[in-house]
């Protein structure tokens, strides 16, 4: 089934080429590529995330953009909270790991990889480079995507000469 066609298009544009055009010069845009930590209730969760820009100094604001249908939008949704956890370029295996909802409720790690629970109660991953935790200060409605605008409350960065992950240094494409 072919994908469903968003407009609004150019004048003269075919539908078609113009969006196949749009989707590539969006996958160009530069992005950092995360793990994004939700937990509520007792769920908890890492996903591969890189829709995600600090938006302003006083306070410290960072956006994060994620999908309404994903686990992680409901975690964030029910607890407020969320961290960003910063990959070093030679992790970029585990940004694949963590397409999927993280497997495994053991104490200490998901999927296979050691977690801590942060200050907010959002998973942090154990050898991340520099992560950040954060409360939701405002959201809105971004199509089929929500942003979450939370305000830095926690911070560290264990190794901060580490190259973090780009989207660019993977294989993945997301958005456009």
């Amino acid at each position: 089934m072919a994908p469903q066609l968003v407009g609004p298009f150019p004048p003269g544009a075919v539908a078609e080429d113009y969006d196949r055009l749009r989707r590539r010069v969006l996958w160009r845009m530069p992005y950092g590529i995360y793990l994004l930590g939700s937990a509520s209730g007792g769920r908890r969760n890492l996903m591969t995330h890189n829709f995600a820009m600090q938006v302003a100094t006083e306070p410290k604001l960072l956006a994060v953009s994620v999908r309404n249908d994903a686990l992680t939008h409901e975690l964030v949704s029910e607890s407020r909270v969320f961290s960003l956890c910063f990959l070093r370029r030679e992790d970029r295996a585990l940004a694949r790991v963590f397409t999927k909802p993280a497997e495994g409720s053991e104490e200490g790690s998901l999927s296979g990889f050691a977690v801590r629970e942060g200050s907010t109660g959002a998973p942090l991953l154990a050898q991340a480079a520099a992560w950040l935790e954060c409360e939701v200060r405002n959201q809105l409605d971004a199509g089929d995507h929500t942003l979450f605008v939370g305000e830095v409350v926690d911070c560290s960065a264990p190794d901060e000469e580490a190259p973090v992950l780009r989207m660019e240094d993977t294989r993945l494409n997301y958005g456009g």
